[in-house]
């Protein structure tokens, strides 16, 4: 069965007749012609002098329901509490990147007090940048660049991908039936579909596979990767081989071309696992399949280095980790799915999350074997 295709408008869920672009400028440029004026009880700034934020985004661009759109949420929520000004921006390929960095670095009109590169793939650009413009303030997210003018945060992706991969490897050893699916507890398989394999997407998987080991040793678990984290038509097919092939639950973490995981859950009536933000919020069309979602707080770190910026306490020079500890990153159970979880489920994942917490898990970052 192939996935019913949707423009990207349709799958990205924007409202007709408003274009991507449009959506960005709509959220994004909220300066005015009065003065700065500072509320004394809140601290919130207002006017033409607010602090000013650039934000340039992951190659999937906005309306992601997944990595970028979280890192919306946090500006979106700073500029609530600090009544900053920011600006969107959404790079069409990996050749925009440096250019967007360079261009905002060198802005005037107007002067931006952070620039926010959210990404590992900005790493590059953003070294070189960071050094022609020592005055700018940067952070970046997901990778880190040694300079004093940038704030770098990163996340253990591993540790919450084993709360995912115990999650799974504790479900598939059992019958199950939830919502739509089932679970077959003779073939004991689960899945993996990364996006772009590299060092930090094998995190993800590194971490996965240990939670799954952790759970059952007995089960197998298959991956595969995209190459890209748009391409919906080809996440499908990986999935849907892995459903075919016996898999019961499969975990993402290719963005915007997860979508074709939860599609081929759909069709096969098994089961998949979200990334980065609570999917089975963003996307409820796959409520009905979507167990859990590996989330990783993006919107904290976009917050936290805006506060810290507007409050005089810039992290440049740093590397802020965000892990289980710090609810950086976590795993939320789908909003459809989440009560027919088996409760000795949800207190063996608590306690696992409890062990790493204390050192008495140690969470890979690199697959073993």
């Amino acid at each position: 069965m192939r996935p019913q295709r949707y423009s990207r408008r349709e799958l990205l869920g924007a409202t007709a007749g408003i274009s991507i672009a449009g959506l960005a400028g709509c959220l994004g440029d909220d300066s005015t012609d009065t003065e700065t004026e500072t509320d004394p009880s809140t601290g919130e700034q207002t006017g033409e002098d607010a602090t000013q934020v650039g934000m340039i985004y992951a190659l999937a661009g906005l309306d992601d329901r997944s990595f970028n759109d979280a890192a919306n949420r946090g500006i979106q929520r700073a500029r609530l509490d600090y009544g900053i000004s920011f600006s969107n921006h959404e790079p069409d390929a990996a050749k925009d990147i440096e250019r967007l960095q360079r261009e905002l670095a060198r802005s005037e009109t107007p002067t931006y007090d952070l620039l926010c590169c959210i990404g590992f793939v900005q790493q590059d650009s953003l070294g070189q940048i960071a050094s022609e413009y020592p005055e700018q303030q940067f952070m970046i997210v997901d990778a880190t660049v040694d300079a004093e003018n940038v704030a770098s945060y990163v996340f253990k992706e591993h540790e919450g991908s084993f709360q995912a991969g115990h999650l799974a490897g504790e479900l598939t050893s059992r019958e199950i039936t939830l919502g739509t699916g089932t679970t077959n507890p003779d073939e004991r398989i689960v899945g993996f579909v990364g996006g772009v394999e590299n060092d930090l997407i094998k995190r993800f998987e590194a971490g996965y596979r240990a939670g799954v080991k952790y759970a059952d040793s007995e089960v197998t678990v298959r991956s595969s990767y995209v190459g890209n984290f748009a391409d919906v038509q080809t996440a499908f097919d990986m999935a849907q081989e892995m459903y075919d092939d016996g898999a019961d639950i499969v975990y993402h973490a290719a963005g915007g071309a997860g979508l074709g995981v939860f599609q081929a859950a759909q069709a096969a009536n098994r089961y998949a696992i979200g990334v980065d933000a609570d999917q089975s919020r963003s996307n409820p069309r796959y409520a009905d399949v979507i167990l859990a979602s590996m989330v990783k707080r993006v919107d904290n770190a976009i917050y936290s280095a805006t506060s810290n910026v507007v409050e005089g306490g810039f992290q440049g020079g740093s590397v802020v980790p965000l892990g289980l500890e710090a609810d950086g990153v976590d795993v939320v159970y789908g909003t459809s799915l989440e009560p027919a979880i088996p409760n000795d489920v949800k207190t063996a994942i608590q306690t696992s999350r409890e062990a790493i917490i204390a050192g008495d898990i140690t969470v890979p970052t690199e697959v073993e074997g």
